[in-house]
């Protein structure tokens, strides 16, 4: 993992097997050195180069940065499949830049997706990431804002406007890792008819994850399973940066939906993809869904996948699954998980690549 180097469609690191919320504090990136070193190009939509080109929002009532990614041979005459790609909690958009753009780059560059565009919108609260840096899971919460809406309207008819888009929803793939890749779960589910496609990894598609006794870190066993139903805890720790500094609930709860919300579970159960399954009736074909993950995730992720899972064959869905049984929350796993990923996605992109 030399300075990220080859790396997956996921989160900043800074040390090996660094776990993939963290973000780069030692490398700024810069969009024209990562041009230099891509088949394609990123077209800069942000304020991180010394100009002035974000997007506005008006669900959030602000310009908030968008990084596109166009393939090696763009043309604007033609139409291509739509990657919206995005990112984990404690970053933003930028660490599309440390890694995430130049695995798909190389990707297409060698024949294993076709031409696509990738969009790469901010999901940070405040528009900045870092460890203390909280992240919106791109939904409309009472506290955060409407990030549902910014993703889904006003990023989504920004790129229609500016971009040469494929209409169907057959090309268009919800992707991402950690807090983006559930966020990418959530949406695929409930947005249809845009999306057809869903990919994430270590996605936390079960948020009201527990065992039958009560506890968030117990492994995923159909003979012991919870519904959480108290997020007033705000100092149970849930997972652990780096396997060492620990990550509280209330740092992810609180700032979405404040501190002892009586309506806390009730939002999070509307929102959360295992219980969305049966809200919007998913059925088998209507939804192409893959999920790579480890087994000893350090933020319990791979009892949430579990779970999911399960349900999901109890509905008789088709799930493709990338598992690493020693793999973690962390670069060096997705980078095993990737290839997996690829050869799941290129042939379901395959058919609705540019035609000239």
């Amino acid at each position: 993992m030399n300075h990220l180097r080859g790396i997956v469609a996921l989160l900043i690191v800074v040390l090996p097997n660094a776990p993939l919320q963290a973000h780069n504090l030692l490398l700024k990136p810069d969009v024209d050195r990562v041009n230099r070193s891509l088949h394609g190009r990123v077209i800069d939509h942000t304020d991180n180069h010394g100009a002035q080109r974000a997007i506005y929002s008006t669900a959030l009532g602000t310009r908030r940065d968008l990084y596109v990614y166009i393939p090696p041979g763009f043309d604007p005459c033609l139409r291509y499949p739509l990657v919206l790609w995005l990112h984990g909690f404690a970053q933003d958009e930028e660490s599309f830049l440390q890694g995430v753009v130049q695995a798909l780059d190389r990707a297409i560059y060698e024949g294993k997706l076709p031409p696509v565009i990738v969009a790469a919108p901010d999901g940070s609260l405040r528009g900045i990431s870092g460890y203390f840096s909280p992240g919106s899971f791109y939904l409309n919460t009472p506290r955060a804002g409407a990030f549902e809406d910014y993703l889904l309207v006003d990023v989504w008819n920004f790129l229609f406007r500016n971009y040469p888009i494929r209409p169907e929803r057959e090309a268009h793939v919800a992707a991402g890792a950690s807090m983006g890749a559930g966020a990418a779960f959530h949406h695929a589910i409930k947005y249809q008819d845009r999306f057809a496609i869903v990919a994430g990894f270590f996605p936390p598609v079960n948020l009201r994850w527990e065992d039958c006794r009560g506890h968030y870190k117990g492994n995923f066993d159909p003979c012991c399973w919870g519904w959480r139903e108290d997020f007033t805890h705000s100092h149970e720790v849930i997972g652990r940066f780096y396997g060492i500094v620990p990550v509280r609930s209330g740092r992810m709860i609180n700032p979405l939906y404040g501190r002892r919300n009586p309506q806390t579970a009730t939002l999070i159960s509307q929102d959360n993809p295992i219980e969305m399954l049966d809200t919007y009736d998913v059925r088998e074909g209507q939804l192409e869904m893959y999920i790579a993950y480890g087994g000893r995730d350090q933020f319990n992720i791979d009892a949430q996948v579990e779970s999911f899972l399960y349900r999901a064959r109890e509905r008789g869905l088709t799930i493709g699954v990338g598992y690493d049984p020693r793999g973690k929350h962390d670069m060096a796993t997705a980078l095993r998980l990737l290839p997996g990923l690829l050869d799941w996605l290129g042939p379901r992109l395959m058919p609705y690549g540019p035609t000239p």
